[in-house]
């Protein structure tokens, strides 16, 4: 549980911020889905680092459901 709260922390502060006017990481996301017209490398860089904390939450989600799955199927 406590390996929950230290990445919904950082999620929280590095995977939204700036948080005005909008989260960074929603206008890069936009920004890829409408096809990353000129985004260049610091730009690719800077969509790392804010969806680093998301995608580690979703593993260790991923990772913790498969467990549980495994455990309920022997």
């Amino acid at each position: 549980m406590k390996k929950y709260l230290i990445v919904i922390a950082l999620c929280l502060t590095l995977g939204l911020a700036p948080f005005t006017p909008e989260p960074h990481i929603f206008g890069k996301i936009r920004w890829i889905l409408g096809g990353a017209h000129g985004m260049g490398f610091m730009d690719w860089w800077d969509t790392i680092q804010h969806g680093a904390p998301w995608a580690v939450l979703i593993y260790l989600i991923v990772q913790d459901g498969l467990k549980r799955f495994r455990k309920t199927n022997r």
